[in-house]
């Protein structure tokens, strides 16, 4: 019988470990966690938020630049076949009003006890408490245990679904960089993704509205060729943050990358400038400015915060509506790594050949976030990391049946 080792417990190497052995292959996971999948549960937490159900060609572009790469692996696991699976683990799914696709149960808990049996069934072994520290000279596996003994494992496949470096206290560290690089692999530094960014609000504004909602805005980087990115942000003490934030996380990493990134945010991304004018025209008298702002176009206080924040409000209607439409945020930096909920970077797609399989090191296969790609929140990152999970465990499938 054939052997596979897989390193890493988060929904790559689960879906992985569980296409090798419904193949009859020998398989054993490690983890260093004692509990897997441990980030896999945290998403569960505010709703368990699998997939997306829009089309294909739109469903890509929230890839951005990786794209191209990662269009074979959805095509080979995409969201039907996601929702699919999660049917048939007894969970059937449900598309929310945005799109979204959760399992009906809405939790992550009922998913995971139900793939864990699944994974038993099939005769995979789970090892826990095990972290991988490299490769032995013999080019196994050298991993260590909760007691420190150190270990070598050898196999006939490896598939690595180490994660990248967010929420490094549940497993993902990107401890694994240091290692590949040292065997020649490109790696591209890892950095983070789905992230707030770091802006100096006046002290003013920040002890008055940090924790409240901007509602139904619009987000653009100045200067990208990107579509805005629309929903609720979250003013915090040192920035801002919400599912808009992520979406334009790679236009503002290039923009950092330049010297200077500027967030135009649409405050009303529903009415016109001219529509705007139009209402703010409407002026009365002994209106203040906020109640004008209030009265003729429903911003609140935040809001009219925000606009505060780039400076004098303009008292004409016309250049207040060309505010209303940009309100301007200077972006000093994203949050730290550690406080990203993934991250970008990995290695390089050059060093995998189309079944996921390193190139340098034949039999060893790559999924998940060690890759070099990034994707917003939405069910995106999910199905990717299944995706090239399913990906690589075929190919090491493929792998196993050449050598046999």
């Amino acid at each position: 019988m054939s052997t596979a080792t897989v390193v890493g417990g988060g929904p790559s190497g689960l879906v992985a470990a569980e296409v090798l052995a419904r193949q009859g292959v020998s398989v054993t996971l490690y983890d260093r966690m004692p509990s897997v999948p441990r980030k896999f549960l945290l998403a569960g937490h505010g709703g368990m938020n699998i997939t997306h159900s829009e089309d294909r060609e739109t469903f890509l572009t929230r890839y951005g630049r990786s794209a191209d790469a990662l269009a074979p692996m959805l095509d080979a696991f995409g969201p039907v076949d996601l929702q699919d699976w999660c049917r048939d683990l007894g969970e059937p799914t449900f598309v929310g009003t945005s799109g979204r696709v959760f399992p009906q149960s809405f939790r992550a808990t009922p998913l995971v006890r139900a793939w864990l049996a699944r994974l038993g069934d099939l005769g995979v072994r789970l090892e826990r408490r095990h972290r991988w520290t490299g490769w032995a000279e013999g080019g196994g596996l050298r991993l260590v245990g909760a007691d420190a003994a150190v270990s070598t494992v050898a196999s006939d496949a490896v598939v690595f679904a180490l994660g990248g470096a967010s929420w490094p206290h549940l497993g993902s560290d990107g401890g694994w960089v240091a290692p590949f690089v040292g065997r020649g692999i490109s790696v591209a530094p890892l950095r983070a993704a789905n992230v707030g960014l770091r802006v100096a609000w006046s002290e003013v504004f920040a002890e008055r509205f940090a924790g409240a909602p901007l509602k139904n805005v619009a987000l653009t980087v100045r200067g990208a060729a990107t579509a805005p990115a629309r929903g609720d942000a979250m003013v915090t003490r040192a920035g801002i943050e919400g599912g808009p934030v992520y979406a334009i996380g790679a236009a503002v990493h290039d923009a950092l990358a330049g010297g200077r990134c500027v967030v135009d945010v649409d405050l009303r991304p529903d009415l016109t400038v001219d529509q705007l004018a139009e209402r703010l025209r409407r002026r009365r008298p002994k209106d203040s400015a906020s109640s004008w702002l209030r009265r003729s176009v429903g911003l609140d206080p935040v809001a009219t915060g925000l606009l505060r924040e780039a400076g004098p409000l303009p008292g004409d209607p016309a250049p207040m509506a060309r505010l209303i439409k940009a309100a301007p945020v200077q972006v000093d930096d994203t949050m730290p790594i550690d406080r990203a909920i993934s991250t970008a970077g990995g290695i390089a797609w050059s060093e995998v050949d189309d079944a996921l399989m390193l190139r340098r090191l034949p039999g060893t296969f790559i999924a998940g976030e060690m890759l070099d790609w990034e994707a917003p929140t939405g069910g995106y990152l999910l199905q990717a990391s299944f995706s090239t999970g399913v990906v690589a465990a075929r190919g090491a499938q493929a792998w196993l049946d050449r050598a046999r």
